[in-house]
């Protein structure tokens, strides 16, 4: 399906080189690594022979910004000001001096807020990013050797990328798993080559002694983790650029008829790119529509209950996501992942009742003698090419499944452009875009599902004619033309498996 992505770059190409850059636009902001619902953290320790300094970051990006301000606008205005930021930056500090843990020979020490500040900066869409930044200090005796053992906790369960840093002055480290310097210049330039994995790191472990010598290089320690830094494949990266400018012009400051026009034209075209990359269901919609020998309109019925529930659930979710700031959006998106894998489940096992059902009343038919010659001849006289149909109210329930499940987990840059668009009183073209974009997706599935049918046809007909599908069909045999019960079961287990796998991939993130 990546040949359906790169069919489509030479249309979005000329629309990216025409995009008119909105006037007084700010540069875009780096990319976060983990995407627009992350909160990206940096704990940076410089230690004293009589205290511990500590620089605490909290970057936050589109989504838990836009949740949190309400928070931080206290009057309610709907414009935080330079007070208001003060006071929420000194109250979240605390939270934030309460989560980072550090025990030296044993002994906890006690955390003083000395610099803390808060300030936002123009995102994507419309929207914007916050960073906070607190000042700590801690007495701590370091005039001799010890051990120092650092966790921080805060806000655990939000996905981001996570970094901790470690220095000495007037203090010699000699083992540390931490590095002296930061990577993404403490959360302000993450590396190109990490934007499809970040660090998480959460523990370090250092053992210091009095001296000024360096520090050494980190070392692999209990509790600590990172994970290995390896860049998106060429086609996800192009994507990631197609949508940064999407949001770009989604959420300019003034919507010109081409602008608007444009956006549309990327939202579509985004979507249905979207639906090519690996995910979506086109694996569980195949093995569908092979095992119930499925016909061009069931796979347009797929395509439009995954347009119905592509914007019927970003509608949802960004309404949730503005009104509240307990929501986290990821954890919502994983639930409705697993949601999704219950469902392709439940569709796969319809499919085995079927097959269970059809063996039944088979061998219940073939115990009257009688009626067994009579649908014997019956059967034989409808020739081999011939397949019957019968979707009855399990089949219609079964594309149904499909589509809710191809649709069900909404695209996170949908939800920005439509955020983006009620935070700018444009409400009505977010909505567009967003019921663009799940045509963009559901239209992908759709040509997917005629392309299948398609073959299954061509394939029944082969065995008469000649050259390699009809070689191919031969040897398929009974598979392409009778699908026997199986081929029927092996396709509703595929299904099955695959569902297992949705729902396993998003449990392991809840």
């Amino acid at each position: 399906m990546r040949i359906a992505v790169l069919a489509v770059a030479p249309a979005l190409g000329v629309a990216l080189a025409l995009a008119p850059t909105p006037a007084h636009a700010a540069p875009a902001p780096p990319a976060h690594p983990l995407g627009n619902f992350s909160i990206n953290q940096y704990l940076g320790l410089v230690l004293h022979p009589d205290r511990v300094e500590a620089t605490a970051v909290v970057d936050s990006a589109e989504i838990p910004t836009l949740q949190e301000r309400s928070l931080v606008d206290a009057d309610s205005d709907g414009s935080p000001s330079d007070a208001e930021r003060r006071a929420y930056a000194a109250r979240t500090c605390q939270e934030v001096a309460a989560a980072i843990s550090v025990r030296l020979r044993g002994d906890s020490l006690q955390w003083t807020v000395t610099s803390p500040t808060f300030a936002y900066a123009p995102g994507v869409g419309g929207l914007s990013t916050s960073r906070l930044s607190c000042g700590l200090t801690a007495p701590a005796d370091l005039g001799r050797a010890g051990r120092l053992e650092v966790s921080a906790t805060f806000l655990a369960d939000r996905v981001g990328w996570r970094e901790i840093t470690a220095r000495g002055d007037g203090v010699r480290l000699l083992e540390s798993s931490a590095p002296d310097r930061s990577v993404s210049g403490e959360l302000r330039a993450y590396p190109e080559d990490l934007l499809a994995s970040a660090l998480d790191v959460r523990n370090a472990t250092l053992r210091v002694e009095p001296g000024t010598a360096g520090t050494p290089p980190p070392s692999a320690a209990a509790g600590s983790r990172a994970t290995t830094p390896t860049g998106a494949d060429p086609v996800t990266r192009w994507m990631a650029t197609v949508d940064r400018q999407f949001q770009r012009l989604a959420g300019g400051p003034q919507i010109t008829p081409v602008v608007g026009l444009l956006a549309v034209l990327l939202s579509l075209l985004l979507g249905a790119g979207h639906a090519a990359l690996p995910g979506h269901g086109k694996t569980v919609l195949a093995a569908y529509l092979a095992g119930q020998r499925g016909r061009p309109r069931d796979a347009v019925a797929v395509g439009a209950t995954v347009t119905f529930a592509h914007t019927a659930g970003v509608l949802a979710i960004g309404l949730l996501l503005a009104s509240g700031t307990a929501l986290a959006g990821e954890t919502l998106l994983r639930w409705l992942g697993l949601l999704s894998g219950v469902v392709v489940v439940a569709v796969g096992g319809g499919m085995l009742a079927s097959v269970l059902s059809a063996r039944h009343r088979s061998a219940h038919s073939h115990s009257h003698d009688h009626d067994h010659a009579h649908d014997h001849g019956h059967d034989h006289a409808r020739g081999p090419g011939h397949y019957h149909h019968e979707p009855g109210r399990g089949g219609r329930l079964g594309l149904a499944g499909i589509g809710l499940a191809g649709g069900l987990v909404p695209s996170p840059s949908a939800l920005v452009v439509l955020l983006g668009a009620i935070g700018l009183g444009r409400t009505w073209f977010g909505v567009l875009l967003v019921i663009t974009y799940g045509v963009g997706m559901a239209a992908t599935l759709t040509a997917a599902g005629l392309l299948l049918v398609a073959a299954q046809r061509r394939l029944a007909r082969t065995p008469h004619d000649r050259g390699p599908l009809a070689w191919l069909a031969r040897k398929a045999g009974p598979v392409t033309t009778r699908l026997p019960d199986v081929t029927r079961t092996t396709t509703a287990a595929l299904v099955v498996v695959v569902g297992f796998g949705l729902a396993a991939r998003a449990a392991v993130g809840l």
